[in-house]
């Protein structure tokens, strides 16, 4: 980490113990009354303290307390899948749950075309063709179709990479739960949510349930505090962090990033942290919110949603500075 940040000794494993206090930064909530000042990863000390993962995942499975271990009946607030992963995911839901089921919720499925379009392969091409079956049939709102691949400015609803396009229209949000089928659906855990990647089979299930039995992870905490040099980007600072911990050295851990270095970037540099999580094996990756995160948000929905953050002392299974 010496050769990343700036005014940091390096990136050094610690004793897991709880939040350290930091820089006070206002932070006001999209759904609350501007709140008095305070660090915005942390929210100080409480009878039964949690990192922000574990907060997010008993806010949805009516729990006052998880642990790391601990199997829960998590809600689903949005469910992604694109072209490799949809057919088959729609084909196990109408296998378990019947050729007239409907979806839990059809404003809460994102189907996003991203991996196939490039090619003129029909057998490819027609995996494009059946997720468009699946919109019509079940009616779902967000579809982000591509239908003339020889011009892409003749698609108005096309939007690019099913992650960024998740984030630019305004899917991703603080304090939520998002599955998607794509190991990088991480990649939303900038936001201060829970995001992570499923298999065909579990996507099924949410499809017609709105829910997903998972295991809650322990919390990985990576204080990232200095500058970043001019010539080094996000990418570097993350796949520093992976050559360091190793490739496996998250395995199914949430990766928390706290710091200054964090607090100064925007949502695409952020992106580009959690993101890279899954390289290293982790369940998700996850920044906590601040003005940055509720302006994006706020330029691109209006739903509501509540930010939560990790207590200060939240116990981690690890903590790098």
């Amino acid at each position: 980490m010496a050769a990343l940040l700036q005014q940091r000794p390096g990136l050094a494993q610690g004793k897991a113990h709880g939040g350290a206090s930091r820089q006070q930064v206002k932070v006001e909530a999209v759904v609350a009354p501007p709140s008095p000042a305070r660090s915005p990863a942390s929210t100080g000390t409480v009878k039964n303290p949690m990192t922000m993962t574990e907060k997010i995942l008993a806010n949805h499975s009516d729990n006052s307390l998880v642990v790391p271990g601990q199997n829960i009946w998590t809600r689903v607030d949005k469910l992604m899948t694109h072209d490799v992963c949809g057919p088959g995911t729609f084909g196990i839901f109408q296998k378990e749950f019947g050729e007239n089921a409907q979806v839990w919720d059809n404003e809460r499925v994102v189907l996003i075309p991203d991996h196939y379009i490039f090619t003129s392969d029909p057998r490819a091409n027609r995996n494009v063709d059946i997720l468009r079956d699946m919109a019509q049939k079940y009616n779902i709102k967000y579809f982000y179709d591509i239908k003339d691949r020889s011009n892409f400015k003749a698609n108005p609803d096309y939007k690019g990479v099913c992650h960024v396009a998740l984030a630019q229209e305004g899917h991703c949000k603080p304090g939520e739960v998002l599955f998607g089928t794509d190991s990088h659906t991480c990649n939303a855990g900038a936001f201060g949510q829970f995001a992570t990647g499923v298999g065909n089979t579990d996507a099924g299930f949410i499809l017609g349930t709105g829910k997903l039995l998972i295991k809650v992870p322990p919390t990985m905490r990576f204080v990232l505090d200095g500058e970043m040099p001019e010539y080094l980007l996000a990418k570097d600072l993350i796949l520093q962090i992976i050559g360091e911990i190793s490739v496996a050295g998250a395995t199914y851990k949430a990766m928390e990033f706290v710091g200054s270095a964090v607090e100064g970037m925007n949502m695409d540099e952020r992106m580009t942290i959690c993101n890279m999580v899954v390289e290293a094996g982790g369940k998700n990756g996850v920044i906590a919110p601040d003005q940055a995160t509720f302006d994006y948000v706020k330029a691109r929905s209006d739903e509501p949603f509540q930010p939560v953050y990790s207590d200060g002392d939240a116990k981690y299974c690890a903590d790098y500075k």
